[in-house]
């Protein structure tokens, strides 16, 4: 009986001994998922609603100049500019929004035309998506292309230098409905069948009476003037040009295509933009200087490509320091170009390459 009762109080020692145990286990497990779930909560996945990126500098160079015999003035050259891109993802809904901005000044020290713009460039575009299938989305977008300041071609003759743009004039203004396939935040493909565009030339009547001795009011001064360059004008019923509206609309088809993309230090941006209009009136209404006939539709018509090709290269270095490299390229069919005597539409090219201040994010 004694050995019964002995065993008995084991085995109950044991089993409270193992209860504690358990509790305590289970108690120790618990804790330990909680602290995990509280470390969880503070972990960022990089999943965000925003994201801004971008890169942003100051190029600048200077030229001096004592008793150098091979010739050449003093200078200073400079260049500010700005490449950013804000973009918002929540489920099926994406709103990209860019903005490319540059500006650049010399000033060379020579008897005339000391100061000369040397770039300057105002692109904005936002475009609103809903994603109805895996990476394509139904998208509106708008945007517009211009510049900051007065344009001059310079000549050397100071204040006669002629004017050949400003602020809004020109202007291309882009609204347009179409799809989006955006496989990834890096590149994106956009067309649109239903793109509107409106090339627009503002001249105020105070900037066109302030250059009516480059331009005589009388005869149209300088609003008529760019009308002209850029081609915002119709023709009348009579054939004879009309520059009554300052702004050309058209009806046609868009293809857009970007790449927003970064490798550690080095960040390559670019778009490109074709557009080419509905219209087709193609009337002989007479003959140019080289017997070459003339059109009603001036060109704009469809299967004639206007080309916008933007790239930006940035590659950043000792933390404030960047190398740059941008080039735009343009196309637009109705602007005639003078050369040598001859005005034909051609293609537009710039580059500038730059070393400075600068901050990528």
């Amino acid at each position: 009986m004694k050995k019964f009762m002995m065993m008995v109080c084991m085995l109950a020692a044991t089993a409270m001994y193992a209860q504690d145990v358990d509790k305590a286990k289970v108690q120790s497990q618990a804790n330990a998922a909680k602290s995990a779930q509280g470390e969880l909560k503070k972990v960022d996945t990089g999943e965000k609603l925003w994201k801004f990126s971008g890169v942003t500098g100051l190029n600048a160079a200077a030229t001096g100049l004592v008793n150098w015999a091979a010739g050449g003035n003093n200078n200073v050259n400079g260049v500010v500019f700005g490449r950013m891109r804000l973009l918002y993802h929540k489920g099926k809904l994406a709103w990209d929004s860019n903005a490319d901005m540059e500006y650049g000044l010399s000033y060379i020290d020579q008897p005339k035309d000391k100061s000369q713009k040397s770039s300057d460039k105002l692109n904005l575009s936002s475009k609103l998506g809903y994603e109805f299938s895996k990476g394509w989305y139904a998208t509106a977008l708008a945007g517009i292309s211009t510049q900051f300041a007065l344009g001059r071609s310079y000549n050397g003759l100071d204040d006669k230098n002629p004017v050949i743009s400003k602020f809004m004039a020109p202007a291309y203004t882009d609204l347009s409905v179409g799809i989006d396939w955006k496989p990834n935040d890096i590149f994106s493909v956009y067309m649109s069948p239903i793109a509107g565009r409106f090339t627009t030339v503002l001249v105020s009547e105070g900037t066109n009476d302030k250059y009516d001795y480059l331009y005589p009011v009388a005869n149209g001064g300088l609003e008529q003037t760019l009308k002209e360059k850029y081609a915002v004008w119709k023709y009348d019923a009579n054939n004879q040009k009309d520059y009554s509206l300052n702004t050309r609309a058209e009806l046609g088809f868009s293809l857009k295509g970007a790449i927003n993309y970064t490798l550690k230090d080095l960040k390559v941006m670019t778009t490109l933009g074709l557009y080419t209009p509905y219209s087709w009136d193609k009337k002989e209404i007479g003959r140019n200087g080289h017997n070459r006939p003339l059109y009603r539709d001036n060109n704009r018509r469809f299967g004639n490509f206007d080309v916008d090709w933007d790239v930006a290269l940035s590659y950043q270095f000792l933390k404030c320091l960047q190398a740059t490299l941008s080039t735009s390229l343009r196309y637009y069919n109705g602007v005639m170009i003078d050369k040598a005597g001859y005005s034909c539409e051609r293609v537009q090219f710039k580059s500038v390459l730059g070393v400075g201040l600068g901050y990528s994010f």
